[in-house]
């Protein structure tokens, strides 16, 4: 048989899978083919939900399960051999693959991307396909390892029979992990978004450590108790037997499966430590303190660990003189793995300094376009006392009976110094009836407050707007908080997608960093959030999918300006190192100081017109007694804007009018009136044309849904682009009826082809040409789908008749 009448897939059984065996490649363990890696992007238009397709690989060669090398592109013969290679080198270049190969059947194109070679790209006949070892030595040159470092590099992943298998770019991170091991390097920071998987990475990491070094002690930190727990009974299942967690409050939890286990302890009572583990897990408040009785971590020799892996370490260990970075300068002689979302990066904390650049980063903008984390919809909610401040009157009382410090109070001083409840009210409000408006009063809410205060004066008038469902459960509003042990007690049940209650929850800070809630669909910012870090861990809360509740994206509703935060370039950029001043630069940089030669200034000396201040919230006084907050009751606050922001398909949040940006995104899509309407009348199916437009993301539904009428796509469109007077689909299916197009069919015909129009009409049904519209109602009364079709003749009249009534509905325009 000629090649060329071959297909892709014989192409690679008959000529490229046999000329990489015959090169000795294991077609068991070493070769796979249609590898699909990532899940495709989650793209949100209104409240219909839809994946853009994923990346599939039709070849990944591996040295070891995991330990990935090369990908190849095929293409069928009537290809070139080269025609896969720049699809094959973004493959490669998402994988972190040094290794690219193209081919059509008759040799491959192989692109060397390590820098090694004075040839990057060269032509290979099929039997000069490189051998496992000949690609293995390349890529150990390429990371710097020499033959004992390689072998580290190849110790083996834990595999538990089940099928599960780290995802791509948690491989990149643990294989990277390990080869800075496997060199000398003592200090590895991996800097993955939330909701990507951290523990899962950090356990095969530790796993695969000591695969290489058997027997070597481990100590895992975290700052949360919840983190530990679920990072014990979860992904580090594996270790059971081996491990502890450093607490002498003995605990018992409960798997997803149900069962319950009682966590081993590495303490007793009386705080001594039991060094028969290998694997302890502690809270650094745990094992470290102000007093010196307090630093239990001193029990242990300086060289009891071999390995410390930092959960979260932008939260303590960048500060020279933190909590952690006493505990790991005590254990300085074992290997540091730092794991954060958001590295620390200030003029007095730097993650980067110490641990050094990130050998990997993933960040939310990948996960995203991966379709591995949900993308979000944005509220920003200005109320009046907010944007225009507040001025007592003369002589205004508190509720004390205490007169009002006459100035003018804004936004940053609302809950901390000033309380106007009427405000708190109207926060309530709004995510009430953002709640309800969506249908799904028991979507998972976390509001974030000021401080725990404000946090319990959330919970009471959100508990006031939803009295009916907290009449049925008590516990559908709680506050979460580190002071409060009753909503404590309730944290693991509000992160559990299995258990519906809480439902909504207050809190300050306690729930804005690392815990695992996999169905929050609402997060609502009552509060300044001045740290970019802090920012980014916050909107990490809702970024995990959740498909078995149909969590696909979530909404993040803002009332103090937090969300300028997406406006910052380095929302979700790279990890950078902040300027640090050498010789006679000034040791603390000013505001009026201009940026170092060839770096650009990241502050502008004033903010400008589009930017909201975030400040550090204002500190109390440093002794004495704390800060008196002011409650002044009978003020009033009203909603006095609302805007909702969308991603456009760059992912970038558009601010200007969705009907303005839907408009800009038609005209490029279609040049003139004129053209849109041959493209219409062009294509029989109509639906394939708003296919197209929904597939590039504009979301016509919710512009429809904003100007309120009952329009056809195709009028939404004549109307929004280009001005045409438009008609509704009741009047476009009375045109129809009053012209009698019908009047050729019997009654039978006839009777389907109205109801279709009704349809039409009542529900904007576009699907005309799928017949099985009619096993639905009213169609299922009229007969069989076989019985109505018959009444038009053949299928094929009846397909026509169906292209005839979409003709007949848009006559009169196109």
């Amino acid at each position: 048989m000629a090649r060329v009448s071959l297909s892709e897939r014989d192409i690679c059984s008959k000529r490229i899978t046999p000329a990489i065996v015959a090169a000795g490649w294991c077609l068991d363990s070493q070769i796979r083919e249609e590898v699909s890696f990532t899940k495709g992007r989650i793209i949100v238009r209104g409240k219909l939900v839809s994946r853009g397709k994923g990346k599939r690989a039709d070849y990944i060669l591996s040295i070891k399960p995991n330990i990935r090398l090369a990908v190849i592109e095929a293409k069928d013969n009537t290809c070139s051999v080269g025609d896969g290679i720049q699809q094959a080198l973004g493959y490669a270049e998402t994988l972190n693959l040094p290794f690219a190969f193209s081919s059509n059947g008759d040799g491959f194109i192989f692109h060397d991307r390590t820098g090694l070679s004075s040839t990057p790209e060269t032509f290979l006949a099929l039997d000069q396909f490189p051998s496992p070892a000949q690609l293995w030595q390349r890529y150990c040159a390429w990371k710097g390892l020499d033959p004992r470092a390689g072998g580290i590099a190849l110790t083996d992943y834990h595999d538990d029979g089940s099928g599960k298998e780290p995802r791509y770019y948690q491989i990149s991170a643990v294989n990277a992990a390990l080869e800075a091991i496997a060199r000398g390097e003592d200090k590895v920071l991996l800097v993955m978004a939330t909701g990507t998987g951290k523990t899962y990475t950090a356990f095969q990491t530790i796993w695969r450590y000591r695969q290489a070094f058997p027997g070597k002690r481990v100590l895992f930190l975290a700052d949360r108790n919840v983190l530990i727990d679920q990072t014990m009974i979860n992904d580090f299942r594996p270790f059971s037997g081996k491990m502890a967690k450093l607490s002498t409050q003995s605990k018992t939890v409960e798997r997803a499966d149900g069962t319950m286990v009682n966590l081993p302890l590495g303490l007793d009572r009386k705080r001594r430590i039991d060094p028969s583990y290998e694997i302890y897990l502690g809270l650094y408040q745990a094992i470290t303190g102000p007093n010196e009785k307090d630093k239990i971590f001193r029990e242990f020799s300086k060289d009891f660990f071999d390995l410390i892996v930092i959960d979260e370490c932008h939260r303590g260990s960048a500060a020279d003189d933190s909590a952690w970075r006493e505990i790991l300068d005590h254990f300085s002689s074992a290997v540091q793995i730092g794991m954060t979302a958001t590295p620390k990066e200030t003029e007095y904390a730097s993650n980067i300094a110490y641990f050094g650049t990130p050998v990997y980063s993933y960040t939310l903008k990948q996960g995203i376009r991966d379709g591995f984390l949900a993308p979000y919809k944005v509220i920003k909610v200005h109320i009046d006392r907010d944007v225009q401040g507040y001025r007592p009157e003369t002589g205004q009382l508190d509720r004390d009976g205490q007169e009002v410090e006459d100035r003018v109070y804004h936004a940053k001083d609302f809950d901390r110094r000033l309380v106007l409840d009427d405000r708190t009210t109207v926060v309530a409000k709004k995510v009430t009836a953002f709640l309800t408006e969506s249908g799904d009063r028991m979507a998972k809410t976390i509001v974030f407050c000021v401080d725990q205060e404000h946090a319990a004066r959330m919970r009471q008038a959100l508990i006031n707007e939803n009295a009916d469902l907290v009449a049925q459960n008590s516990r559908y509003v709680m506050r979460i908080t580190s002071n409060d042990k009753d909503g404590l007690d309730q944290l693991g049940n509000f992160i559990d997608p299995e258990v519906s209650h809480p439902v909504i929850v207050t809190t300050s800070r306690l729930l804005s960093t690392g815990v695992d809630a996999q169905t929050c669909r609402l997060i609502v910012l009552d509060r300044e959030v001045g740290s970019m870090t802090e920012f980014k861990q916050i909107v990490g809360r809702g970024t995990r999918v959740h498909e078995d509740t149909r969590k696909y994206y979530f909404t993040l509703m803002d009332f103090r300006g937090a969300t300028s935060h997406f406006a910052d370039r380095e929302f979700d950029g790279e990890p950078v190192q902040v300027y640090v001043p050498t010789g006679t630069d000034p040791i603390f940089p000013t505001d009026t100081d201009p940026p170092p030669p060839g770096q650009a200034d990241p502050i502008p000396p004033e903010p400008g017109d589009d930017e909201t201040v975030l400040i550090d919230p204002i500190a109390g006084p440093t002794g004495g007694d704390p800060m008196r907050k002011v409650y002044v009751d009978g003020v009033g606050a009203m909603i006095l804007a609302e805007r909702v922001e969308y991603l456009d398909e760059h992912g970038r949040l558009i601010t200007e009018s969705l009907r303005d940006y839907t408009r800009k995104a038609l005209k490029r899509r279609f040049a003139s009136l004129d053209d849109f309407l041959k493209r219409w009348k062009s294509e029989e199916r109509k639906q394939a044309v708003l296919d197209e437009l929904a597939a590039e993301g504009l979301p016509l539904d919710v512009v429809a849904q904003e100007l309120g009428k009952n329009l056809d796509p195709f009028d939404l469109i004549c109307h929004i682009a280009f001005d045409a007077k438009p008609l509704t689909r009741h009047e476009r299916a009375e045109g129809v009826k009053k012209r009698d197009v019908f009047a050729k069919y019997g009654p039978t015909a006839r009777a389907v082809l109205e109801a279709l129009l009704d349809k039409y009409a009542d529900d904007g049904m576009m699907s005309f040409d799928d017949p099985k519209i009619l096993k639905i109602n009213p169609f299922a009364h009229m007969g069989t789908e076989v019985e109505l079709m018959r009444a038009f003749g053949k299928k094929q009249d009846y397909l026509q008749a169906m292209r005839d009534l979409q003709a007949a509905l848009y006559e009169e325009s196109a």
